[in-house]
């Protein structure tokens, strides 16, 4: 089986080769690679990714601009049609500033950036990008990010935690995140925004491989479709 996947570049990304390498590790196949001014993306796309980093240097609101490219309304229709995808660190700002997931991430609490290792529980395995882990499962994943603070209105919270859509939560304070959250899903449960970043732990050489599940419940998931 190919995996036919596709990892976005914005002005400013520095996680993209990361993204990518971890995407042709897992699955076999490297991804195709995107620049953010395409108003077009790959036809036949199994999954998007946008990587981490500091997009346009993060003017504005992280994300904000990125969120404005030419490419993210191929993304959206992309999205809305059901293709898998991933928004890590600033590709999770990306998301909510475009729409895609709710909330917004703001500076973290302390005004600190915060980058180690830090413990996460699984809170939802029934999601195309969790299957491999289970619930309650803890696993360690870095995160490098200074605007990770995860807010939202108690509404959007309780509806979030009700419909299972929390999928990664911190095991402890990290940056402020209401209700510690990590991790959020969509209502359709096929766009996934996060903080840590699973593409640096999917192998011993990184210092764990805690990473690799999320990668392989999307090929799992393609796999059974």
């Amino acid at each position: 089986m190919t995996f036919r996947s596709a990892v976005i570049t914005f002005p400013g990304s520095n996680c993209d080769r990361d993204m990518a390498d971890a995407l042709e590790k897992v699955s076999g196949s490297a991804p195709l690679r995107v620049w953010h001014g395409d108003a077009e993306l790959p036809a036949n796309l199994d999954f998007i990714a946008l990587p981490g980093g500091f997009s346009y240097g993060d003017y504005l609101r992280s994300g904000a601009m990125a969120a404005r490219s030419p490419v993210m309304r191929s993304v959206i229709e992309a999205a809305n049609r059901g293709v898998p995808v991933l928004g890590v660190c600033n590709g999770f700002q990306v998301l909510t500033e475009s729409g895609l997931l709710p909330g917004a991430l703001m500076r973290n609490a302390g005004i600190t950036f915060v980058c180690r290792d830090v413990a996460l529980t699984v809170e939802n395995s029934q999601s195309l990008f969790t299957s491999a882990y289970a619930q309650g499962q803890q696993i360690v994943i870095p995160v490098a990010h200074h605007d990770g603070n995860y807010f939202a209105d108690a509404d959007t919270l309780d509806r979030l935690e009700g419909e299972g859509r929390v999928a990664f939560r911190y095991a402890e304070e990290v940056n402020g995140s209401a209700r510690r959250i990590a991790g959020v899903l969509n209502a359709a449960g096929n766009v996934l925004g996060m903080m840590p970043h699973p593409e640096r732990m999917i192998e011993p050489e990184q210092g764990g491989s805690d990473g690799r599940a999320l990668f392989e419940s999307a090929l799992n998931a393609l796999a059974s479709a």
